[in-house]
């Protein structure tokens, strides 16, 4: 727009280019070159081109071109397929629309554990947008009800992302999104999980209090599976550990573990992924409460579960996070013990996990070990003092560190 201004002057009538124009240029779908005017803005704007080489064909594709290249152009050519397939003069969609959405969120939840932070965050946004795209398009009222489900579900992964890139305050409020999408369109699986979110994030935030009520209230909703109460009474235990209420906590612990009756929901069950809680996942967050109980046994036996339960998955199915701050727990459980060496080969499979996926639990978890091997007992030692540099280093460069300061991870650390 504005070398369109710089050119003509401020004329209602200077060539614009929208999504779709803009996708036909890239996508080599263009028929015939675009108007003087247009070519000009272009040419002013890309001086290095003329407009017949910028509309060119591209050079041969490289066959040694990385296969997510080939991907993404796959997903992108099969979603603009679809969507113009979709066209109608109804105030409605198809259903087939939908139930791709659906599986695009599904999706999205069963491979996030694959996914850094950031391209989970990024993934989630483009899926938000594909969907408030579609809840535009119709006035069917069940299918509004299905897309605000679906939207509640990428607002929740994307609560989750913003957490693990230690944006906290942009957490709370995508969650509060998620519970909202919840409530009205009174599906309890996703208040419940948004609510459940929200407590972590408080206690995170130095809020256990809030967490406790959040968390209790989220285990009243109708309609949860088991699944469900396992995350919800987790989420709980670790809320009273932070409150320094022991009894309580351990409460928590033992219905977070209790076989129920088998119940299901369609959130944590069925599409499963980030939305459910694997016994490997109960298994570390049981061990993190133990560790703010004080009860070294209990944390280093859940944290060896733990990493004994993740092996037995198959390796495409298998959690770096989980991993990561299982091992962190080992580490600190043996650190309790007064055993130095052992944390230092519990650590090995936490300094496996890439810069880019070192999401807010894998710092905090170190960072409480460096903060406990600053004690005097280990002032001039060798191995303690090694430790304690590595974990510094190995945090710089995580995204909750090196994108920005945020509220509460450096509290929480020390």
């Amino acid at each position: 727009m504005e070398v369109g201004v710089r050119l003509f002057g401020n004329n209602p009538n200077n060539p614009t280019c929208g999504e779709s124009q803009f996708r036909r240029w890239t996508g080599g779908k263009l028929a015939t070159m675009p108007g003087p005017a247009t070519c000009q803005i272009l040419e002013a704007m890309w001086p290095q081109y003329k407009a017949e080489q910028l509309f060119g064909s591209p050079a041969q594709a490289d066959p040694q071109a990385p296969a997510n290249d080939l991907e993404e152009r796959v997903r992108m050519t099969a979603e603009e397929a679809l969507e113009g397939a979709d066209v109608t003069a109804s105030a409605s969609i198809s259903d087939n629309t939908i139930d791709e959405l659906r599986d695009q969120v599904t999706a999205t939840a069963r491979q996030y554990h694959r996914r850094s932070p950031v391209q989970a965050y990024e993934e989630g946004d483009r899926l938000r947008l594909a969907i408030e795209r579609q809840r535009d398009r119709t006035q069917v009222p069940a299918q509004q009800q299905q897309l605000m489900i679906l939207n509640g579900q990428a607002a929740a992964l994307l609560s989750v992302a913003a957490f693990d890139l230690g944006f906290f305050p942009s957490a709370r409020s995508l969650a509060r999104t998620a519970a909202l999408f919840g409530e009205t369109t009174r599906f309890t699986p996703l208040q419940a999980y948004a609510d459940g979110t929200l407590a972590f994030i408080a206690y995170h935030t130095g809020n256990a209090t809030e967490a406790v009520a959040k968390a209790t209230r989220a285990l009243s909703y109708g309609g949860l599976g088991d699944t469900a109460h396992r995350r919800l009474q987790a989420i709980k235990a670790r809320a009273h550990a932070h409150l320094g209420d022991v009894a309580s906590a351990r409460q928590a612990i033992l219905l977070s573990a209790e076989d129920r009756h088998g119940k299901r929901d369609e959130l944590h069950d069925d599409v499963a992924g980030e939305f459910a809680f694997t016994l490997e996942r109960l298994a570390m967050s049981t061990s993190t409460t133990a560790l703010l109980i004080g009860d070294a046994m209990q944390a280093e036996a859940n944290a060896r579960r733990a990493l004994d339960l993740i092996q037995q998955r198959p390796s495409e199915e298998q959690s770096a996070h989980v991993r990561a701050g299982a091992a962190a727990d080992l580490a600190h459980a043996r650190l309790l013990a007064d055993d130095v060496d052992g944390a230092a080969d519990a650590l090995q499979p936490v300094w496996d996990v890439p810069a880019e996926h070192r999401q807010t639990g894998i710092v905090v978890r170190t960072a409480r070990i460096g903060h406990h091997l600053t004690r005097p007992q280990y002032h001039g030692a060798q191995v303690p003092t090694a430790l304690r540099e590595r974990i510094e280093d190995f945090n710089r460069v995580s995204p909750p560190h090196r994108i920005g300061p945020h509220v509460g991870l450096l509290a929480i650390e020390s």
